[in-house]
């Protein structure tokens, strides 16, 4: 995850697949991407910018240089112009390495065979071109939520975990709220007459301290990943860092499934544990497989693996799988019974706590939030 500005013959290759990951607009990802593609291009590799948004920062437009750059697709939809990144063109070029500015952007429809560009550079990397790549915190899948509610701003576009979490490094761009907002204030982020707004709103300097630690706290879950990896290689894992976690979430019928199931991948993901998810029928299944396609998309952009079981008793169902899987945490939304339900038959929730008091696994009970809807492409926030 660290990386240094010089290198000699005895430094290992820096991998096909670099992010560069910020905690928020302005913090420099970019500037940081055509910095590493201008040194590599000037010790002869083959360089190109597959998309760069300079966003009219002149500072920025400055460290393209004299990179060679592939031309725009131009695309007409809904009466407006726009311009995206040509994926064929960047195949039949065959560089060694391209530059693509905004992992999580929504591609224009119409403008090629992928709805999001995070799918443009898979392929890419497919055909053996390294890619060099920036992304927002708040745009990663399983944290997205929790950054909608620390700055009351909706998350458009959005990355699955594993697409990030594929690089080989992960180089975190960071910026403390105070110089962040300064740049903001000088004009180096927005244009003039959004610079209030912005400041008043995501740029608080709460909001950007909460979004330096969950980007701190990402970064740092990769490296201690890499560590443990190290380790394993050297036969020594199990005795100082392997877990024996197991990490269930349910998935009911109610609503606001999404946030429980990413704050229990965010369980997960400290503690290096596998998360599965857990759907239980009964009845219609051709129906319930219909209501939940969305749900499983998510767990599998988290991490996480799907599991569809029947059962007539969803609370002994969930529990009988948990000790068949040897799961060590379960996670759940909290109830939406009436009061008088509660008593007289007694919640989900209640029924597990009870069986997991006596089998030695940890239940986590969640709030449940309605889930964000999707919104139309737009363009992203300023990365």
């Amino acid at each position: 995850m660290i990386s240094s500005t010089g290198e000699d013959e005895g430094v290992r290759p820096t991998g096909k697949f670099r992010v560069y990951l910020g905690a928020a607009a302005g913090v420099g990802k970019t500037c940081g991407m055509l910095d590493e593609g201008w040194r590599r291009f000037q010790r002869g590799a083959d360089v190109v910018v597959g998309y760069v948004e300079t966003h009219k920062r002149p500072y920025t437009v400055e460290q393209i240089r004299d990179l060679p750059v592939v031309q725009r697709k131009k695309v007409r939809y809904r009466d407006s112009d726009w311009e995206e990144m040509d994926l064929d063109a960047v195949l039949a070029r065959k560089p060694e390495v391209a530059l693509i500015d905004e992992l999580a952007h929504t591609n224009v429809p119409g403008s090629g065979r992928h709805e999001k560009r995070w799918e443009d550079v898979l392929e890419i990397l497919d055909a053996g071109i390294a890619v060099i790549t920036t992304v927002n915190i708040q745009h990663i899948e399983s944290l997205a939520d929790a950054v909608e509610r620390i700055t009351g701003v909706g998350v458009r576009e959005r990355v699955p975990d594993w697409v990030v979490r594929r690089a080989d490094q992960i180089e975190l761009i960071d910026s403390s709220a105070d110089q962040l907002r300064r740049r903001m204030l000088h004009g180096n982020i927005y244009p003039e007459q959004k610079v209030p707004a912005a400041l008043n709103g995501f740029f608080r300097a709460e909001n950007l301290a909460a979004l330096r630690e969950l980007s701190l706290r990402f970064v740092a879950d990769e490296t201690e990943e890499e560590l443990l990896e190290y380790l394993r290689s050297k036969g020594a894992a199990g005795e100082l860092w392997e877990t024996t976690e197991r990490i269930m979430v349910a998935v009911t019928g109610a609503p606001g499934n999404a946030s429980v199931i990413r704050r229990a991948a965010r369980i997960a993901a400290r503690v290096k544990a596998p998360l599965v998810a857990i759907n239980v029928i009964a009845g219609d299944a051709d129906a319930t497989q219909a209501s939940t396609a969305d749900l499983e998309e998510l767990v599998t952009a988290v991490g996480g693996t799907w599991q569809t079981v029947e059962g007539g008793d969803v609370a002994k169902t969930i529990f009988a799988a948990a000790v068949e899987q040897q799961i060590t945490q379960i996670v759940i939304g909290t109830s939406r019974l009436t009061r008088w339900q509660s008593m007289t038959r007694g919640s989900v929730i209640q029924q597990i706590l009870r069986m997991a008091s006596e089998n030695d696994i940890d239940l986590h009970v969640i709030a449940r939030r309605e889930d964000t809807k999707e919104r139309p492409p737009t363009d992203d926030d300023g990365g």
